[in-house]
């Protein structure tokens, strides 16, 4: 425990209470084993988080953001693939949505919120950026092309199923294609100078430690996964929850704990090209990664398909928060007023689906 912050401590304690606690609750009601099963993903991501970043201190912004954003990911992962056994596929595309909408919108407009309000404007490299905002467009048009032909009734209509995975496939292929380039993403010099107050990063854990700690926290993610989307339906009928907003705002979030905490710990810590880098790279890494794996694995293992068929709404939301995150980071620079406005859209399109 010697290696090991306080706040680091209270965060491993309360994530081994919460699973525990969420393990004991199973099938003992509906909304308290729900929200105690949510607040266990949480804290388990963010257990993820601190052993992550350790980890990732150890190289570049870009590995540390595909490190955290792969393994901080696992427990949408498997809340997806737990919720595809039990038939919630509407569930699945609107948390899957909503996790690139909630890292690309809530996650980073609190991130430069809070690091424009304590630092004014936050300056970061904006190469990587720019090549995530060019990649994110690509899966918004493979989300998007599948709908358009289930809407206009084209002769691809009736080849649905082959047309998702062929899209799969190919976004999955790219993603492999663009991990080589993230990691030998590093600090240009020229952000060293402009933030000459940034501290090195340092590794306190031992090596060995940080290995188990994920190892453990990955293990717990998915047993509480599974009590998670067992309490799902149960909640959602009690207090009277559409599958669209459960999965788009409730399952999102709680899902991406990790983004949540460490992307606007790392703003608010004057370290931009981290939280940009840890943001950016777990949207990514949903669209590329996360939503062809579920396709698939649904094809081979699960009754219920999960196509990028997607309903027009969600795909309009996608497509617009793409646009405004792309021209926020272009230019290598943000101001609070830019998170408000990231903000801002993000509670309008949560508004847009709380009746369903």
């Amino acid at each position: 425990m010697r290696y090991l912050s306080r706040n680091e401590q209270v965060t491993i304690a309360a994530a081994a209470v919460a699973s525990v606690g969420s393990g004991f609750l199973h099938g003992r009601g509906a909304v308290l084993p729900f929200a105690v099963s949510a607040v266990a993903l949480a804290a388990l991501a963010s257990v993820v988080g601190h052993a992550t970043e350790q980890l990732g201190e150890r190289f570049g912004p870009g590995a540390t953001g595909i490190l955290q954003s792969a393994i901080g990911n696992l427990p949408e992962l498997f809340v997806g693939i737990f919720a595809l056994r039990a038939g919630l596929v509407a569930v699945v595309q609107a948390a899957v949505i909503g996790s690139i909408l909630a890292n690309s919108l809530l996650v980073l407009g609190l991130a430069i919120l809070v690091g424009g309000l304590k630092h004014g404007t936050q300056r970061f490299s904006s190469e990587q950026p720019k090549v995530i905002a060019t990649l994110t467009l690509l899966a918004v048009a493979a989300l998007t092309l599948p709908t358009l032909v289930h809407e206009l009734h084209t002769p691809a209509e009736t080849h649905a199923d082959a047309l998702s995975l062929t899209c799969a496939v190919v976004l999955l292929v790219v993603f492999i294609l663009s991990v080589p380039y993230s990691l030998k993403s590093e600090l240009p010099v020229e952000m060293e100078k402009a933030n000459p107050d940034r501290k090195p990063p340092h590794a306190t854990w031992p090596l060995a430690m940080t290995i188990g700690v994920l190892v453990a926290a990955g293990v717990g993610a998915a047993f509480v996964s599974d009590w998670f989307v067992d309490a799902l339906e149960p909640a959602m009928t009690m207090l009277h929850l559409s599958e669209a907003f459960t999965g788009l705002v409730i399952v999102a979030i709680a899902g991406n704990a990790v983004e949540n905490v460490v992307g606007i710990q790392l703003a608010a810590r004057n370290k931009p090209d981290y939280a940009v880098s840890v943001i950016l790279n777990s949207s990514l890494q949903v669209a590329l990664a996360l939503i062809p794996v579920l396709v698939i694995l649904s094809f081979m293992f699960s009754p219920h398909h999960l196509t990028l068929i997607m309903p027009p709404l969600l795909v309009v939301a996608l497509g617009f928060a793409a646009a405004l995150g792309a021209v926020i980071v272009y230019d290598g620079e943000s101001v609070w007023l830019e998170g408000v406005a990231l903000i801002g859209l993000y509670g309008i399109i949560a508004a847009a689906f709380w009746w369903g």
